[in-house]
């Protein structure tokens, strides 16, 4: 365990000075309006981001991950498994994107689940009322409808459609995609998930029962959201589908935690605590002494923190365009005790990318009311044995039994559980949604002396929320460097992690012929018998343009095979970041990929 924890911090140490070396990339993103353009322009060519159903017309907020896309968020998502279930007390499950209409009922999406619109009185164009007001207010997303609405009549907020000023009452709207589980006419109504949190949830007693009982532990899942946006808009930040990564981490309240936060001591994060209403003011803290000084109010949720900002660097998101804004008491669900947002930025600004909230017991909670199931609760031992005198209610079945028939069971078994104490007869019970008197001749009080030695409890939990596809954005963001040339084009390298680049490596014979094409695909032969490889074949046009296109999409190696590759058995190999070139033995080269 120790030699892992000097690992993770050497990783962080390595992460904050690679990272550091990029800033002035992104000044110039900053200073050049055009530079985002040319990205889009480029993950459109190469295959890696682009609007979906284009041939029809495209649909705002639904996009296609391409060839290099694809491949990109696979090893995105793979890294992000890997990350958590390399800590040992989290599993990965995978639940159904359809989710009757009863859960979401139960956890609040169906009656909470909205966000405000607003219909232009001159054209009719619709909406979201809070990002009418970006720019104009500091958190409009934590206003109810009628400040909304002032702040868009004070700010005399202009249609981005027709420029009028002129706005109907804010209305909202449900976000979901509803659908039909079945015949149309006798089908149960359900929704396309808005996350993947409720599917861990129910999943409870399966994973309490994995982990025998011990926490703390944590389920993760990855897969597709749906949110019906009103106005999608700002590219792969707002989608109508996405895809997102959440972790359910589940603890004991009562019991402490070492998470040993002062191996970061010496690991700086900028954070906005408290930000209030007109100001946001960044500090910079030590995780260890946010939590030591309050600022982060939950250590859970402090040390799923440092890890996120960890599994940031690793991606290749740079440390100084990191920050972590706390949410303000009006903004945060009404069940958290501490919620934090990483915000990453880019062209579009600082973005919220990740959000790590501890959600108290609200979600087993509300799952345990409406299914009336005791299976959503966990067993705590008590430091010491408790002697308890308690009444119970026993059934007399003589007469519970005529009185019920079939029922009677339910009813007995229901009764056993109530506390004798504080009954009054007669009282009411609820077997099967059916309400049932209990009079006093069909009962016996006892007073019976027990030991426990513990208790059940419904879990807290602390939950990570990842959006992948903003992430992945400002992985090529972060990524995306250009030099100029004489002619004043400019020659695009994608900086790509190795862990999370498309195409590892690339072969190029210098020309089709002479037997160096057949030389170049035995090398991918070799190279593909290497786990975890992926390697390209490119023969057309000059060796100068297939570097270049290589470097365009990330490739961090390139293999050039030459004549003297017949006569020695040697190769280059060109290094993607510092463009050097090294000549070696095709068995050297393979003992380098099989290390990379």
């Amino acid at each position: 365990m120790f030699n892992v924890r000097i690992i993770t911090k050497y990783t962080f140490q390595m992460g904050l000075l690679i990272t550091s070396n990029r800033l002035d990339m992104l000044k110039l993103m900053d200073a050049d309006d055009n530079k985002s353009k040319r990205l889009v322009s480029l993950m459109k060519k190469r295959g890696f981001i682009q609007p979906a159903f284009e041939l029809y017309g495209g649909v705002a907020g639904l996009y296609d991950y391409g060839p290099l896309g694809g491949r990109l968020r696979r090893n995105v998502i793979s890294k992000w498994l890997n990350h958590w279930i390399s800590l040992g007390n989290i599993v990965e499950i995978d639940s159904p994107t359809i989710t009757p209409e009863p859960v979401l009922k139960a956890s609040g999406h169906i009656g909470a689940f909205n966000d405000y619109a607003s219909e232009c009185k001159s054209c009719n164009s619709i909406f979201r009322t809070d990002h009418l007001l970006e720019g104009y207010h500091n958190n409009p997303d934590a206003l109810d409808n009628i400040a909304l609405d002032n702040e868009l009549l004070k700010n005399k907020i202009p249609c981005p459609s027709c420029n009028k000023s002129e706005w109907l009452p804010s209305e909202p709207l449900n976000l979901m995609f509803s659908t039909i589980i079945g015949a149309n006419k006798g089908g149960r109504k359900a929704f396309m998930r808005p996350e993947t949190a409720q599917g861990m949830f129910l999943q409870f007693p399966s994973i309490y029962r994995h982990f025998r009982g011990k926490l703390p532990f944590g389920a993760v899942q990855v897969g597709k959201g749906y949110r019906n946006e009103i106005s999608p808009r700002q590219g792969m930040i707002r989608l109508r589908e996405f895809n997102m990564a959440e972790l359910e981490y589940f603890i004991d309240p009562e019991k402490d935690i070492n998470y040993n936060l002062d191996l970061w001591d010496d690991v700086q994060i900028k954070l906005v605590p408290d930000p209030g209403k007109d100001e946001l003011t960044e500090k910079r803290y030590t995780i260890y002494n946010a939590v030591k000084e309050g600022v982060v109010r939950d250590q859970t949720v402090g040390w799923f923190m440092i890890k996120t900002f960890e599994l940031m660097l690793e991606l290749g998101i740079n440390n100084e365009y990191i920050r972590f804004r706390q949410h303000e008491q009006d903004e945060m669900a009404h069940y958290a005790t501490d919620c934090w947002d990483l915000e990453i930025y880019g062209s579009y600004g600082w973005i919220e990318c990740v959000g790590i909230a501890n959600r108290g017991c609200y979600d087993l909670k509300a799952h345990q009311n409406v299914t009336k199931s005791n299976e959503l609760k966990a067993w705590r031992d008590f430091e010491n044995e408790l002697e308890i005198e308690k009444y119970v209610c026993s059934p007399i079945q003589s007469i519970v039994g005529p009185r019920f028939k079939e029922k009677s069971k339910l009813i007995s078994d229901h009764l056993e559980k109530l506390d004798a104490s504080k009954i009054n007869f007669p009282f009411i019970i609820n077997i099967g949604g059916e309400e049932i008197s209990i009079e006093e001749n069909m009962v016996e009080i006892k007073k019976v002396n027990s030991i426990e030695r513990g208790e059940w409890f419904t879990p807290h939990v602390v939950e990570p929320a990842f959006g992948i596809d903003r992430i992945i954005w400002h992985i090529l963001e972060h990524s995306f460097t250009e030099t100029s040339k004489e002619n004043d084009d400019y020659y695009t390298i994608l900086k790509l992690r190795n862990k999370i680049c498309p195409i590892d490596f690339s072969v190029y014979p210098l020309f089709e012929k002479d037997g160096l094409d057949k030389i170049a695909l035995k090398i991918i032969d070799s190279i593909r018998e290497i786990d975890g490889i992926n390697v390209n074949y490119d023969g057309t046009k000059s060796i100068g343009r297939r570097y270049a296109r290589g470097d365009e999409i990330g490739v961090p190696y390139a293999i050039t095979i030459d004549h003297q590759t017949i006569d020695d058995n040697t190769v280059t190999l060109r290094d993607r970041d510092s463009q050097e070139q090294k000549r070696m033995s095709i068995e050297e080269l393979l003992l380098f990929i099989s290390k990379y």
